[in-house]
């Protein structure tokens, strides 16, 4: 029986077969691992699904140092190493069968250098951008990645629940993100899928600031958005707390941002563009007269990657389908002042309703 691998893949070759490529040379990790099961950061080694659609082969080229760990997770076959002395692209040429084809990439994963190597030993290579394909592909989650993905979200929602216990009146940013980053290695998590941001007062108006040394005070605005990595999905949410005491300006503040949270996550549906979400989350901020402090999107697109398609942003036109997950996280950031987000993350489902995949509870607590 065909892995979830091999299917995903053979949709990728009749796109190349249809479009008259030759093969694909995929080296961004997450697509790696789309289509191989194979999950590792080669950091600047080489590493490459190489699917020959002429000679109907499927190579992954790997750093002689993850042999062992692509053979055990991989269903691809045929698993070359390259070691640190070879010349990656030496290996490749001498693996492959005579290339003389269009060859797909990905125009944001390849660098100029790995470019400039491929034509020199390659020289009568022609490449075409593969990417959207591959975004598209990825874009419409199983039910297999929707399974990895509550995983991923629930780990990161035990770790809110039991973290926001450990918040103290003069502990540090950092101190509390370290106590977070603990949590999550304690609640099986793989790692944090992204730098936990963890802000405080007035820090909280950067939209993606850094924890530092500012102590936590009575009356602050305490913003929190991480994500866990679990078997190779992501999670990613954001609450907004305040500490000791809430003032009537935090709560009116709260209070628009959660109606905006709750009209975007309301018009999600398949069926339409979906600028929609973003738009309709936007028009409540503005219309409360906060639209100046609000000038990012509203959500991205969640999966392997952090950050993937859809760009939930008010001029995007495609049209939204079942399979699709993304955050929806509107904000207002007041600079000196502060700031609250609060971001979900939304499925919508086979029947193209949304579901809401995270549940930690969205009502202002005062810790």
């Amino acid at each position: 029986m065909a892995t979830i691998y091999e299917a995903r893949r053979s949709l990728l070759k009749e796109h190349l077969t249809s479009n008259n490529i030759g093969a694909a040379m995929i080296t961004a990790p997450a697509n790696v691992y789309y289509y191989t099961g194979f999950n590792s950061d080669p950091h600047e080694r080489f590493m490459s699904l190489f699917i020959d659609t002429q000679a109907d082969e499927t190579y992954l080229f790997v750093p002689a140092l993850d042999k062992d760990a692509a053979m055990q997770d991989s269903d691809v076959t045929t698993i070359i190493p390259i070691s640190d002395e070879q010349v990656p692209f030496e290996v490749v040429r001498d693996s492959v069968a005579g290339l003389s084809a269009t060859v797909g990439i990905e125009a944001k994963a390849l660098s100029y250098y790995r470019y400039t190597s491929l034509v020199e030993f390659f020289p009568s290579v022609q490449v075409v951008d593969v990417q959207p394909f591959i975004n598209k592909q990825r874009m419409k989650k199983s039910k297999e990645e929707i399974t990895k993905l509550r995983i991923a979200i629930e780990i990161i929602e035990k770790v809110l629940e039991e973290g926001i216990k450990k918040v103290k009146i003069g502990m540090s940013e950092s101190e509390f993100t370290a106590e977070l980053e603990f949590l999550m290695r304690k609640f099986g998590a793989d790692g944090p899928s992204f730098s936990t941001i963890v802000l405080t007062g007035e820090k909280a108006a950067l939209p993606h600031g850094s924890p530092g040394e500012r102590k936590i005070q009575k009356g602050d605005y305490l913003l929190i958005d991480f994500g866990v990595i679990k078997d190779g999905y992501c999670s990613d949410i954001t609450r907004t707390f305040i500490i000791g005491e809430a003032s009537d300006k935090q709560k009116e503040i709260y209070d628009i941002v959660l109606r905006s949270n709750e009209a975007g996550i309301n018009a999600v549906q398949a069926g339409v563009p979906v600028k929609t979400f973003d738009i309709e989350a936007r028009n409540v901020i503005k219309n409360s007269g906060y639209g100046e402090y609000f000038n990012n999107r509203v959500g991205h697109g969640l999966g392997i990657e952090v950050h993937e398609e859809p760009s939930i942003h008010e001029n995007n036109e495609q049209i939204a389908e079942a399979g699709l997950v993304f955050t929806i996280e509107p904000g207002i950031y007041i600079p000196n002042v502060g700031g609250v987000r609060i971001e979900d993350i939304v499925y919508i489902n086979e029947d193209g309703n949304a579901e809401v995949l995270s549940s930690f509870p969205k009502q202002l607590q005062v810790l």
